[in-house]
């Protein structure tokens, strides 16, 4: 029998210490909520894993204050300027494409998007960032070699069992609220009922990290993927390299459908078929770790139960593709914590936490979707070259040489190639999918307005709109000489009404808003003397209102609510007892 130790009480448990949990507890710690992380294994991830960051999450990494700690590691978006398809390193090029913003007709799209830069930074280098700010806020409490066994729910909070996995000892923690953050397979989600849909198993594969000096095929085309076929190989046998560090440290992305007698510890092989995959026989190479992995495509109809929420992989995983899965993790986190917040102020009901799972599903939906077609995308590739199962090493590098020649057959293979790596712009440039979802319901409030329609595919192109349920607007406006994005003004756990000349009414709605619901609304003025200066006007081109109008902002910087004139301004009391699911009345 296992021996038992007191219980713990706290506001909210976290089950699970990876980019999912670390957030919601730096988020919680940022809005000075006390909490519990618990993780299974004895410290932060000790392999790559996820890597890509992308504008959305640079934006929440800023508002929770660890951003510059992130891009100061991070390896930056110009050397993620290229994807590459080849025969191999030392072999032919196949095509290239301009990738994650970084082409000469989207760099612009990126630039006006968000204060925040693309950046590449392993999960294994990234956590322990998030771990030293977690310690460093001193709110929170992070404990690592601590399993979750279960859960029960009552009316007025969880229990759950956990054991410290090196004494043995079982404890019980009593919380509020519980957050799995506990990846693929959660047993949160099992102990909560919850369950995932879709395809699992769609491929094995294995994730080979390994150091090589490979600075001579990339410095002059940096990329973080590299995607080669060696001839003589079924057209679905695609060798993928993930950079971690350029360009001596890498990740091998090993495709197993067709290679059943992998042994994942036989390092001569591996060291053998990299060679092979890089085109040179005498690259010395030193492998770190080799994780087989199954890639799936499931995600969850419900994210929470109850008191328990769940979030990250544990509600959605899909090929890493597009890199989705790391960022959708944080933005799950960050839209639900600022909820816990206020729901445990007592200042909004319980039914705003329903509002997470209304917001993020469609979002998870979206993101598996997305990722499994950029994933069937890659295969285009190869048929663009004629290549098919059955053929010869031979007649595959006759096809690829081929590929240049002066003949109808062979022009038509360059168009259907170049049409295949155009594709590829749905993985590499999915700009609209990074950071343009709208939450359509939820924790908003119509204004009347229909959704903006996009005049550009919205996978590709991000449309700035301050239409409610979309995120707030990137414009850099100026702040007694220091340059902010409209972002850096909004957020940080508060709710903030932007307003402009003439906007003089919601500082009085914004009190009695206060006052009725006790949650206080920052008012900025934007274009007037008193307020933030917007020296380019890019502000007043975005809002979408008239200078005396307002857009109410959450604290995840998604927009409440928005007014087009000053006229509306007694509204705004019942407009936040709304968001916040709390009845219109003096706060208690």
């Amino acid at each position: 029998m296992a021996t038992t130790t007191p219980g713990v009480r706290v506001p909210v448990l976290i089950v699970g210490a990876g980019p999912a949990g670390l957030t919601a507890s730096l988020a919680l710690s940022r809005y000075g909520v006390p909490h519990l992380v618990v993780g299974k294994y004895p410290g932060t991830a000790h392999t790559p894993r996820a890597h890509l960051l992308n504008q959305r999450t640079g934006e929440i990494l800023r508002d929770l204050g660890v951003e510059r700690e992130v891009l100061a590691e991070a390896t930056p978006s110009p050397l993620l300027a290229n994807h590459i398809f080849m025969s191999t390193f030392a072999g032919p090029e196949v095509s290239r494409l301009d990738a994650y913003g970084n082409g000469p007709d989207r760099i612009g799209d990126y630039l006006a998007a968000s204060p925040s830069k693309m950046c590449n930074l392993p999960q294994h280098l990234m956590e322990p960032l998030l771990v030293e700010q977690v310690q460093q806020a001193g709110v929170g409490e992070l404990r690592f070699g601590q399993e979750f066994l279960s859960l029960e729910q009552d009316e007025d909070g969880v229990t759950a069992v956990l054991a410290d996995r090196q004494s043995g000892l079982e404890y019980t923690v009593r919380a509020d609220y519980v957050i799995g953050a506990d990846g693929a397979n959660s047993r949160v989600m099992q102990q909560a009922g919850l369950t995932v849909e879709g395809a699992s198993g769609l491929a094995k594969a294995a994730t080979i990290w390994f150091e090589a000096d490979l600075s001579r095929y990339c410095a002059d085309r940096p990329a973080i993927l590299y995607m080669g076929a060696v001839p003589g190989n079924p057209p679905e046998d695609g060798r993928v390299f993930v950079n971690v560090r350029p360009w001596n440290e890498w990740v091998f992305l090993r495709f197993l459908d067709h290679d059943p007698g992998f042994d994942p510890e036989d390092h001569e092989e591996i060291r053998a078929h990299l060679r092979e995959s890089i085109g040179d026989p005498s690259v010395e190479i030193r492998i770190k770790n080799v994780s087989p992995w199954e890639v799936n495509a499931v995600v969850a109809p419900r994210y929470a139960n109850g008191r328990v929420f769940c979030v990250g992989d544990a509600v959605h995983q899909m090929p890493p593709t597009n890199g989705l899965g790391l960022n959708s993790a944080v933005a799950d986190s960050f839209n639900l914590c600022w909820k816990l917040k206020l729901v445990l102020d007592g200042t909004a009901s319980p039914e705003l936490l329903d509002t997470y799972q209304t917001e993020r599903v469609p979002v998870g939906a979206q993101i598996v979707d997305r990722a499994v077609r950029s994933m069937m995308d890659f295969l285009g590739i190869p048929a663009a070259l004629g290549y098919a199962a059955g053929q010869s090493a031979t007649e595959q590098w006759e096809l690829l040489r081929g590929l240049t020649d002066d003949t109808d057959e062979a022009a038509a293979r360059r168009a259907a190639l170049a049409a295949a790596t155009d594709r590829i712009n749905y993985q590499t440039n999915a700009h609209g999918v990074e950071i343009g979802y709208r939450y359509r319901a939820g924790a908003r409030v119509d204004d009347g307005t229909p959704e903006p329609t996009q005049d550009r595919d919205p996978e590709l192109y991000y449309q700035a709109t301050t239409w409610p349920g979309a995120r707030l607007p990137h414009a850099w406006l100026e702040d007694g000489g220091r340059r902010r994005s409209t972002l850096d003004v909004v957020g940080q756990g508060r709710f903030v009404l932007l307003t402009g000349r003439g906007g003089e009414r919601w500082h009085d709605a914004a009190r009695e808003a206060a006052r009725v619901t006790g949650v206080s609304v920052a008012v900025r003025t934007i274009g007037a003397a008193e307020g933030l200066r917007d020296p380019y006007g890019a502000w007043e081109r975005l809002r979408e209102v008239e200078a005396d109008g307002c857009v109410l902002v959450r604290p995840d910087g998604h927009v409440a609510w928005r007014a087009r004139t000053a006229e509306s301004a007694g509204e705004l009391p019942k407009v936040l007892s709304t968001v916040l699911h709390a009845p219109a009345g003096p706060a208690a």
